[in-house]
């Protein structure tokens, strides 16, 4: 099964404790950094569209992209009922992204990129966000640290709600710096019986150096780093590390 086929129509109710708007809130403090006007926000690796819901319900103008058909497929039924400009939605992975013009904004949310195991790919998809980022506006994303990566390996996790069972457990492999998580998904179904789906996911463990050296080559400038949600620097053995930069001339 590929990866997020089961996940994509459970993926809402496992995490309704993201805080999509309190997040949202946050990118709107960093797009003040940017040398212009946000209005056009590219959402990398979109998912189910919840953060591009809550950016378009604000009032910009959203294109959101995603390698999962089964995500978008989602998003799409979802931005239906959305107010506010509707969105464009794009099938397309991270390092071959292919926009009709630029933006001012580029968001990828939920430590996405760690998704990317290539650092090839990932330098891929700096210079791709560098052609479709207008010159001044800015790029924002997260990743889940190295630290916090390595100390998954071995621990197994439950999230579960009254018709949704999901247990995962992670492996953290040294030498590739790659986290696999094996997930077992379990969902009730009409008649009262549970059907289970097994789906395995990747994410590679980037330095913040390594992160700041691809975003220069590709033409980014004022690389900041902030901890969860804060405009203050990360603490250490910080969880989630956000980035901000800006679009060199």
């Amino acid at each position: 099964m590929s990866v997020y086929e089961a996940l994509a129509g459970v993926y809402d109710e496992l995490t309704g404790d993201v805080a999509y708007e309190r997040r949202a809130d946050y990118l709107e403090r960093l797009f003040q950094k940017s040398r212009l006007p946000v209005r056009t926000v590219l959402d990398l690796a979109c998912g189910t569209g919840n953060m591009t819901a809550v950016l378009t319900e604000r009032g910009y103008e959203l294109i959101g992209v995603d390698d999962s058909p089964d995500m978008l497929a989602v998003a799409r039924e979802k931005a239906a009922g959305w107010r506010g400009e509707p969105p464009v939605f794009l099938h397309q992975s991270m390092p071959k992204l292919d926009l009709y013009g630029t933006v001012e904004a580029a968001v990828c949310c939920l430590d996405s990129l760690n998704y990317l195991t290539s650092p090839r790919d990932v330098q891929k998809t700096f210079e791709r966000l560098a052609l479709f980022i207008a010159p001044g506006g800015i790029l924002v994303f997260d990743i889940n640290s190295a630290l916090y990566l390595r100390n998954l390996d071995g621990q197994v996790f439950l999230d579960e709600t009254e018709d949704v069972y999901c247990v995962w457990r992670a492996e953290f492999e040294k030498r590739s710096r790659v986290c696999t998580y094996w997930m077992d998904i379990f969902t009730r179904r009409a008649d009262g019986a549970w059907a289970r789906s097994v789906e395995e996911h990747r994410q590679r463990a980037y330095e913040v150096e390594e992160l700041r050296a691809w975003l220069l080559d590709a033409g980014f400038t004022h690389i900041r780093t902030y901890g969860d949600c804060r405009m203050s620097a990360p603490k250490e053995g910080e969880q989630r590390i956000y980035f901000s930069a800006i679009r060199g001339k």
